[in-house]
């Protein structure tokens, strides 16, 4: 068994723990959240520099092409994203075994319009399919949209395929005229919207101005 002494989180493991599950539309029956996945052994958390060792580029493989990866570059890309502080990946992992079992990316874009707001994309969406029948495919998508409403996003949007519209239309999100295959879901309409970040850093806000966005989910 491969052990683990220092591990660096992506982001702030802070900002899962605080996420109202309550204000998602999302039906979970029994109820879960990122907090409380529903198993002892399963952990909603940021990505780690020591998941290479934990399946995540074999997770991602499920998905599609990964290519050959090494652990250098699994590290120096980790490091880039990090960095930049614009790249929100999550993962559940199965702590019994050391091995990610669902993954899901919010990538930040900063933006000129709507007030120097920022876009957000969620890619990479992905659970083994081994853990079906615990709800993880809607947790992922969850966590990470109560996640972007955390970071101060007015709205964010989706792309997918037509055999998953009916399964986003459940967590909140409806199509938009023209392109039906594109989804969008508002916090500015309602009582969802929190706050706008103001600052970017520790806290986990991101921008300095009101805050867009939209997330598309690769096929």
């Amino acid at each position: 068994m491969v052990q683990f002494t220092e591990e660096t989180y992506l982001y702030d493991p802070s900002l899962l723990i605080k996420l109202d599950f309550h204000r998602s539309p999302a039906k979970f029956k029994p109820f879960i959240s990122a907090a409380s996945p529903g198993e002892p052994w399963m952990k909603v958390r940021p990505l780690k520099d020591t998941d290479y060792d934990r399946g995540f580029l074999q997770l991602l493989s499920q998905l599609t092409h990964v290519g050959n990866v090494n652990r250098t570059q699994f590290l120096t890309r980790f490091s880039q994203m990090k960095a930049s502080g614009d790249y929100f990946v999550t993962v559940i992992e199965d702590t019994r075994k050391n091995e990610i079992i669902g993954a899901a990316s919010l990538v930040i874009e900063r933006k000129f319009i709507h007030n120097c707001a920022v876009r957000g994309r969620l890619e990479d969406v992905v659970v083994n399919d081994t853990y079906r029948g615990k709800q993880l495919g809607k947790l992922i998508v969850v966590t990470v949209s109560l996640l972007a409403e955390e970071l101060g996003c007015y709205k964010m949007s989706l792309d997918c395929k037509d055999k998953l519209i009916k399964f986003y239309e459940s967590l909140g999100y409806v199509a938009i005229p023209g392109n039906s295959n594109s989804m969008t879901i508002r916090y500015d309409e309602g009582p969802t919207l929190k706050r706008n970040a103001t600052s970017a850093g520790s806290s986990g806000t991101v921008g300095d101005s009101c805050q867009t966005v939209s997330l598309d989910f690769a096929s």
